[in-house]
């Protein structure tokens, strides 16, 4: 199982989309193999986590049943499983594909809609005593009062859901959602105020890795967004995020070691 020290440094979550249609890499991985390599040259880069996306969701992404999602994602755990030694993750918030994905031996279910689509998908996590990260999410981008007191009570909500199903209190993980229900001056404001979320005294994970708030800056494509990506890793640390969710994982790895010695480092 599992076991984070989130005080002592930053974890680097690497993305592996094993989708067709990703806004970044979709299509990337055709196959079972090149899939497990990738991860296994992430981990050498400095990967603590793999997460592990069966459906795109990106902006217009197409839905997936649970058991297509479960027919794109079991073979690539089973091997992930047999072939690497750190935490898998599956990016899915679909209580079906969830309870199968730890079942095959995944550790933690990344929700983008903070286990409130499909609540049952709590009870899968509780009975497996894995770890839930749950993530603020909204059709839309209007917010009636202050855009952090929107989040952060929606992932009360998330926490609450959690709780109740029997989730290891210990074992949640927040996300603010960077690029969903936001535009792309929304996504800026929150980011500067992350440490209101870590306030709330969970562990938090910042997923910005190549995203249109970072496009729009640089007037770059996706893969072109690394720089732009490590200034957003810098600034999550220092307003205190446990884990970063990137594509590119060397970059972010070296940024993230670099701020971890200076800002956590003890002089």
């Amino acid at each position: 199982m599992a076991v984070f020290e989130f005080s002592k440094k930053t974890y680097i979550m690497g993305i592996l989309n094993i989708t067709p249609d990703s806004f970044s890499d979709g299509g990337s991985y055709g196959s079972v193999q090149e899939a497990v390599e990738r991860a296994k040259a992430m981990i050498v880069e400095g990967a603590d986590i793999i997460d592990v996306g069966g459906e795109s969701t990106r902006p217009g992404y197409t839905l997936l049943s649970d058991q297509e999602e479960i027919d794109r994602i079991r073979p690539v755990i089973t091997e992930l499983v047999k072939e690497i030694n750190v935490p898998i993750s599956i990016d899915t918030y679909k209580a079906g594909v969830a309870r199968e994905a730890l079942r095959l031996g995944a550790h933690i279910i990344n929700d983008i809609w903070g286990l409130q689509r499909e609540p049952e998908i709590a009870k899968a996590i509780a009975e497996h005593d894995a770890y839930a990260v749950v993530m603020h999410n909204q059709d839309g981008t209007e917010y009636k009062g202050d855009i952090i007191e929107s989040i952060n009570d929606f992932l009360k909500r998330s926490i609450q859901i959690a709780v109740d199903a029997g989730v290891d209190e210990s074992k949640i993980i927040l996300d603010p959602g960077i690029g969903f229900g936001k535009t792309s001056e929304q996504n800026m404001h929150v980011m500067k105020r992350l440490s209101e979320i870590k306030a709330l005294g969970y562990p938090v994970l910042l997923g910005t890795s190549r995203k249109s708030m970072i496009g729009k800056i640089l007037d770059l494509p996706p893969k072109e967004r690394v720089e732009g990506t490590v200034a957003t890793t810098v600034m999550g640390i220092m307003q205190g995020m446990d884990i970063v969710r990137v594509h590119d994982v060397k970059e972010n790895y070296r940024a993230a070691k670099v701020t971890d010695a200076i800002w956590r480092g003890d002089f």
